[in-house]
């Protein structure tokens, strides 16, 4: 891999560190074997940023064996030492938060405000929290359940995980995979997707940094193949040596590994699209709710799959809501990155930024477009750019309501009883994410119990916390990320059961032989 520039040097200096390649396997930097090459590209500018050797299989395979060759000593590593190690990798990235957050920023547009204040901290908060709870990995206690027999559960390692992430948030969904397959004794091989594989990388390279002798992450537990989905990915999911496969990004590629991980009858982890709803009751404090429309819409210029892409308004507080959300969104400030005052950056690419304006192009015909619906003009037309925008009048039933957008992108919709206003909310095919917005505690508590969604936040949109749970309900996946509630997905349950009356000729025998 090699650096492109001095503009590039200076917005990310780290990038040096790329120059063996961009496969991490057992514990050092590679070059992929596939023959070809990828482009990573500054959405901000359109500029080549690095170029890297793509992963073929071969790197796969390499990948799983360093990865099948560590699993025993790390699976048989005590809790304390698990936790240890994971304690002194959170130094290490806390020590380079700087590095992360250009690397985020450079690459995926996001401005430096957000990697600095909201992925970079959560990353570490999130390795943190999972060497705590690396000591607190236990099955169910001791007990007498049948009377002649003392039962207890083992909760153990599965084996080599390979996993899959995407790109709108390469660091966190980095974490959110290393991170609970290792503290629970997995060995891992990671998939970033090959637009963003930079953070994946310096996140593998700091694990094996915070090491000392003896006492660390041994190399092989966290390996990095940076290949296309089609070759490195398909591979990763269908190797034999694979015991699990966990994968966040869309839907529909979410259910071609799924048809892979089944031909192998793998543990199968999906966290999906989204298409969250933002239901205003017409008790709701409007201020609050508009703040949190625009904050909740535009994170991550929208490339979030629990942002509120369509909100569910009650008509009295409707017009209000669409004038005052279109005032806010115009005062966002596009612009560059690394530029103190941008609040919104470039979409991760220019392949993604008109594939959202495609779908605000055909909703004119349907709907009007209140505000943005178009790129910048000016010094921002050479990158990815495209503004806050706003639709009011769509159908239920349109594409802009239904599909999953991924950019900044609002729809609203009015609604008159609450009855409608939920069914409103669970009316799409996906059920990540919902926020419900109202001053009346019995409102909100109906909107938790009926709203079929992972998350449901109340008076809120967006916060994510290391100690609890994230993950689907529907086409939105299964399983979840982070919170001790993701060791499930990446332990197997054995039951042990201790005969305690050293009889030799048992009562149940006589089932099968002989009279009592």
């Amino acid at each position: 891999m090699h650096n492109s520039g001095s503009t590039t040097q200076h917005r990310f200096p780290a990038g040096e560190r790329f120059a063996d390649g961009a496969q991490f396997i057992a514990g050092r930097l590679t070059k992929g074997t596939s023959g070809r090459t990828h482009s990573v590209v500054d959405p901000a500018t359109g500029a080549e940023v690095h170029t890297y050797d793509l992963a073929g299989p071969g790197d796969v395979d390499a990948a799983v064996a360093a990865a099948r060759e560590a699993f025993p000593a790390w699976a048989a590593a005590t809790p304390g030492e698990r936790s240890d190690a994971l304690h002194r990798f959170a130094a290490v990235v806390a020590e380079r938060a700087e590095d992360f957050a250009r690397a985020e920023s450079l690459r995926c547009g996001k401005p430096l405000k957000l990697s600095r204040e909201f992925d970079v901290p959560g990353t570490i908060d999130n390795i943190t929290f999972f060497a705590g709870a690396a000591r607190h990995l236990a099955g169910q206690s001791a007990g007498e359940y049948s009377g002649d027999h003392t039962s207890y559960v083992r909760r153990e390692p599965i084996g080599v995980v390979g996993s899959i992430a995407p790109w709108n948030y390469p660091l966190q969904m980095a974490a959110w995979k290393i991170l609970p397959a290792i503290a629970a004794g997995n060995t891992i091989v990671l998939k970033p997707a090959e637009l963003t594989p930079l953070t994946s990388l310096l996140f593998a390279q700091a694990a094996t940094d915070a090491g000392i002798p003896d006492a660390g992450i041994p190399d092989g537990v966290i390996n990095v193949v940076t290949g296309a989905g089609k070759e490195a990915g398909e591979h990763l999911v269908g190797h034999p040596d694979v015991a699990m496969t966990s994968f966040t990004g869309s839907t529909a590629v979410g259910k071609r590994v799924a048809e892979i991980a089944t031909a192998t009858v793998k543990r199968l982890h999906l966290e999906l699209g989204g298409k969250a709803p933002f239901v205003v009751f017409d008790d709701a404090d409007l201020d609050a709710a508009v703040n949190g429309a625009v904050a909740g819409a535009l994170i991550n210029t929208g490339q979030d799959c629990t942002a509120a892409t369509r909100a569910d308004v009650q008509r009295p507080l409707y017009d209000a809501f669409v004038e005052r959300t279109a005032a806010l969104m115009e005062t966002v400030r596009l612009g560059d990155p690394f530029a103190p005052g941008t609040d919104l950056g470039p979409l991760v690419s220019h392949a993604q930024r008109d594939r959202v304006a495609g779908f605000v192009d055909r909703a004119r015909a349907c709907a009007r477009v209140v505000t943005g619906g178009e790129a910048p003009l000016g010094d921002l037309s050479g990158g990815a750019y495209y503004r806050p925008t706003l639709i009011a009048g769509a159908a239920q039933d349109s594409e802009v309501v239904q599909s999953e957008i991924f950019g900044p992108v609002l729809v609203v919709l009015p609604f008159d009883t609450d009855d409608e206003g939920i069914a409103l909310a669970n009316d799409t095919p996906y059920g990540l994410a919902a926020s419900a917005w109202s001053r009346d505690v019995y409102r909100t508590g109906r909107a938790t119990r009926e709203i079929k969604a992972g998350c449901v936040w109340i008076n809120d949109h967006i916060p994510i916390i290391s100690e609890m749970p994230h993950g689907g309900y529907k086409a939105s996946g299964y399983g979840k990320d982070m919170s001790a509630y993701s060791f499930e997905e990446y332990t197997q349950i054995k039951h042990v059961m201790f005969d305690n009356t050293a009889v030799v000729r048992k009562d149940w025998h006589r089932t099968v032989f002989g009279d009592r």
